[in-house]
């Protein structure tokens, strides 16, 4: 009984482990983890009526409870000032000298405690400056200064801003010549200014958890002189550029960036350098943390934890809140933890501890010590184990336990042991080989520890052997033709069989409608569709029941175009040609029937088929030279292999080469030129595009003369884009005839002369006057003006045309109105003039170069104006198809020129038509339009003076007499 009594204890050590007291049930308990912790926090000195709250929540199962240390000792929760909310540590009226220090939380529930960061409560207070002035400062223009600070007593750190004059006046930037130091609060200047001359404050601010507190100094007098002596550099250590400004800014502290910098000032007076060290520390980071574990009772257990950060972490371990060192069965060295023989009393919550002066950081794990008595309740052993005859099978024997058990496995009442056959593996698996039918039966296994025993069976099953009965043949076949490859198979006929199929080993997808790989329904043959070289290679088909598999390979050929060449190079390189050579490629089973060369150069967009010496490449060559390249070009070749299935892909590019250089085989082009200024020859030409340059060095060879004159002027023009060339000569005559040619030259040499072409110096201005100028009115507002032509010997170039200008009495030459022919003509009219006015009037004669002198002037006087009354009490009367239109005369005045007639303008649907009456008639006969349709009617008088005003009548077929 007593046996009975103590086995079923140890039983229920198998789902549970103590606590302090209580007990954790495995697979239903788990240790607190934190998921808030506190915070230090900075509390304003003096402010009695606030409250400070420390943060603490952790996950846990059941809940867990908390309690609080304050510099390792216990917070006194009972004080009315502390309370206790959730986790949370509210202090009331926290006080300077009693409640600072260091708290931290821990929380518990029956599988463990775990204890928080630390969380500093510190009192943040900042003094007022000193009452005494301040000393004044002087610096000298374009030298450098600075004001210090000198702050109050004041924790924690505070920001620094300066004000000029009054506040709230905060100093700016200015390029860069102020800098503030929020390591000393200390303003400094890099190049002072005579505006610089001012009062300065220094403004500091301390920032805490509720409030923020400011003061400023006394005023800093600073005053700039003029003339420095000698250049002054005052730098803060880290106040100089990296490449403009003063400022040197790293946005990203990394270890990268730890060393020492130096700032370098100068200016025309000199320079001087300043260094400062970056030092970069950090604090702890988890670079390996352990992990919750599950350890049977009397094992080890090994921890690793491992921190960077700079100065190096140190180490140290907690469980359940409390420290653990090297002692009995726990070694603790650094970063590793290492508990041997592991009891129940080792369960617990676990915490690892980084530390440097930076900052703490904690990682948690919990360890649960397990034992139970043999159990196969979650994990029996295959009740039906099929397996194929012939072959062999693996039975699992893996039941919950702890410690480990003893394992053994039975055949009925036979004890199984290693054979030839069979083989009993120390964790418990069973191996099998060469099954035959006499192997079938059932089969236990057996498990035992010191807590008890436990055992499961499982039958096996002993199946035919699947078996290849079509094996797959080896197959050649020519690229995009499809192809079938045959697997069949036997196999027990109370199992299912699947195919599958394998490409040099790498299974394949036969699921996918669009894919080249398709599998027929009822036995495993394998359909390729359009075969590619890169589907050549071994194919394996597997037959495979759930017990065993029979697999059959076969090769599969896909002949096709050649592989690239390969290790093209290029040599022995000349102006116009290149050696190319290159190893073969893989022929892919159809040998290779010729080459072709590839060429490509920036002035042609793509790859185009190269000339070659000789023209056509064998299939067996390696080598070519390539012809027909312009020289001084730079240009990339590819090789291409073809075999009666097509050309196969291009070889990898060669390295970029340049052509030599050679002389210039053309001439340029678009030679022509003329005009220009005064004593001019102006040459123009089309610049020669780069694959004609030939070479660098280049430049244009100008030839040019006289006609007819047996001495040539030559002139070279170095630009390459050069297009025009201008010949300056007081001697030459305007529109001279030159003949001139043109060549290109470079580094190598010089070539050809262009065509010969004919060129003009440039024109002058017309030397002689139109003469017999004449100008007569033609109405009140133009006139018409007629001339001599002049001779084309005197135009000095080609004469464009005569400027007639025109002026009225009184007034100058110089305000007169212009008109222009073009061509040869020696007439004009000259419209917009003013009526009864005198006109004076001049003829020149014009080319490019501008206009000639002018003739002798001539006067003309307008007529006087018509009439500008239209003709009145107009009426018609319609007699079938026509009407008589009738009106009054039209009466001039002593200044309006005399009626001589009038004119009747007839439109219809877009035609019209002019009749012009003698001064004697005042009526007119028209006819109507055969549609019913309207006309309209125009009525104007006309005379000397030009034409009167008119007057608009509509007259239709049915409107009767008006």
């Amino acid at each position: 009984m007593g046996l009975l009594l103590f086995l079923l204890s140890l039983s229920s050590l198998a789902l549970s482990y103590a606590v302090g007291g209580d007990v954790c049930i495995t697979g239903h308990d788990s240790g607190p983890v934190f998921e808030e912790q506190p915070s230090s926090v900075v509390y304003p000195e003096g402010l009695s009526e606030g409250k400070v709250t420390l943060n603490c929540q952790a996950r846990a199962s059941p809940a867990a409870t908390y309690s609080w240390r304050v510099n390792g000792t216990d917070v006194p929760v009972g004080d009315p000032r502390y309370t206790l909310v959730a986790g949370n540590l509210v202090i009331s009226g926290p006080q300077f000298g009693r409640d600072g220090g260091s708290y931290q939380c821990l929380a518990i529930n029956r599988c463990g405690t775990i204890l928080s960061r630390a969380a500093n409560l510190k009192f943040g207070y900042l003094h007022d400056f000193p009452g005494e002035g301040r000393s004044p400062q002087t610096a000298y223009e374009g030298a450098g200064a600075f004001l210090a600070c000198q702050p109050p007593a004041h924790y924690p750190v505070l920001s620094y801003r300066w004000f000029v004059s009054e506040f709230p006046s905060f100093m700016k930037p200015d390029g860069g010549r102020w800098f503030v130091s929020q390591v000393t609060g200390n303003l400094y200047l890099a190049k002072a200014e005579p505006n610089d001359t001012a009062s300065y404050f220094c403004f500091t601010t301390i920032n805490m958890d509720i409030s923020t507190k400011s003061t400023f100094s006394k005023a800093n007098q600073l005053t700039v002189q003029p003339d420095a002596p000698a250049i002054t550099v005052v730098p803060d250590p880290f106040s100089c550029p990296i490449a403009e400004g003063p400022i040197l800014t790293l946005p990203e502290m990394t270890f990268h960036e730890e060393g020492v910098y130096e700032c370098e000032a100068y200016n025309s007076e000199g320079r001087d350098t300043q260094q400062g060290r970056i030092t970069v520390q950090a604090q702890p980071e988890w670079l390996q943390v352990m992990s919750d574990s599950e350890v049977e009772i009397s094992s080890e257990l090994h921890w690793t934890c491992v921190a960077a950060g700079k100065p190096r972490p140190s180490i140290r371990w907690l469980r359940n809140g409390q420290p653990l060192s090297t002692q009995d069965r726990v070694e603790v060295n650094g970063g590793r933890l290492k508990v041997i023989n592991l009891a129940l009393e080792d369960s617990g919550m676990y915490q690892c501890v980084a530390e440097n002066k930076h900052g703490t950081i904690y990682s948690n794990a919990e360890l649960r010590v397990q034992v139970q008595v043999p159990d196969f309740r979650s994990n029996p052993v295959r009740r039906l184990v099929p397996a194929a005859r012939g072959g062999q099978v693996m039975m699992e024997c893996r039941p919950r336990a702890a410690p480990k058990p003893t394992l053994f496995w039975s055949r009925g009442t036979e004890l199984l042991t290693n054979s030839s056959r069979v083989t009993v593996t120390p964790d418990g698996m069973l191996r099998i080989h060469n099954i035959s039918r006499a192997d079938e039966g059932k089969y236990t296994c057996f498990a035992e520890n010191y807590l008890g025993k436990a055992n499961s069976t499982g039958h096996l099953s002993v199946r035919d052997a699947t078996k290849i009965t079509l094996a797959p043949s080896n197959a050649d076949i020519n690229q995009g033709e499809n192809v079938t490859l045959q697997c069949h198979a036997s196999h027990d006929p109370t199992m299912d069989l699947t195919f599958t199929w394998a490409l040099n080993g790498a299974l394949l997808d036969l699921e996918d409608p669009g894919g080249p790989y398709h599998r027929k329904e009822t036995v495993g043959d394998l359909l390729i569709v359009s075969g590619h070289l890169s589907q050549a290679g071994t194919y394996s088909c597997t037959a495979q029941t759930v017990v065993d598999s029979a697999s059959a390979s076969a090769k599969l050929v896909v002949r096709g175009p050649p592989g690239p060449p390969g290790g093209l190079v290029v040599k022995n390189v000349a102006a116009t040609s290149v050696e190319l050579r290159w190893s073969r490629g893989y022929d892919n089973h159809s040998p290779i029937g010729k080459y072709v060369i590839m060429g490509h150069s920036p002035l042609s967009p793509g790859w185009k088929r190269m000339r070659t010496d000789p023209s056509n490449i064998e299939g067996n060559a390696e080598s070519i030279r390539v012809v027909g390249l312009l020289p001084w070009m730079d240009y990339e070749f590819q090789v291409i292999a073809s075999n009666i299935l097509g050309s196969g892909e291009p070889s990898m590019s060669s390295h970029t080469i340049r052509t030599q250089q050679a002389a210039p085989t053309v001439a340029p082009s678009g030679l022509g030129g003329g005009g220009g200024d005064r004593n001019e020859l102006i040459i123009t030409w089309t610049p020669m595009a780069r694959e004609y340059q030939n070479g660098d060095g280049f430049g244009y060879i100008l030839a040019f003369r006289k006609q007819n004159s047996p001495t040539w002027v030559v002139e070279r023009v170095s630009n390459v884009e050069s297009s025009r060339y201008v010949y300056s000569n007081q001697s030459l005559s305007p529109y001279c005839l030159f003949e001139v040619k043109i060549k290109a030259y470079n580094r190598k040499g010089e070539g050809p002369f262009s065509q010969i072409a004919v060129v003009h110096s440039a024109e002058e201005e017309p030397t002689v006057a139109p003469s017999r100028i004449n100008a007569t009115a033609l109405t009140a507002f133009e006139m018409q003006v007629s001339w001599d032509p002049i001779q084309h010997l005197s135009t000095n170039g080609i004469l464009q045309g005569y400027e007639i200008r025109y002026w009225r009495q009184h007034e100058r030459e110089a305000s007169a109105d212009r008109v222009r022919t073009a061509g040869l003509e020696t007439t004009a009219r000259v419209v917009g003039l003013r009526p009864s006015t005198r006109y004076h009037v001049t003829v020149m004669a014009y080319n490019s170069a501008g206009t000639g002198p002018a003739s002798p002037r001539t006067t003309v006087t307008t007529r006087r104006p018509p009439p500008n009354r239209p003709p009145g009490n107009v009426s018609w009367k319609t007699d079938g198809s026509w009407v008589t239109v009738r009106w009054d005369h039209v009466k001039t005045l002593d200044n309006e020129s005399a009626v001589l007639g009038y004119k009747v303008l007839y439109k219809h649907e877009g035609q019209s038509a002019l009749k012009v009456l003698d001064k004697g008639k005042t009526s007119v006969t028209l006819p109507l339009p055969k549609d019913n349709g309207y006309v309209v009617l125009e009525i104007r008088s006309w005379g000397e003076g030009g034409d009167g005003a008119a007057q608009e009548t509509i007259v239709s077929r049915d409107s009767g007499e008006t």
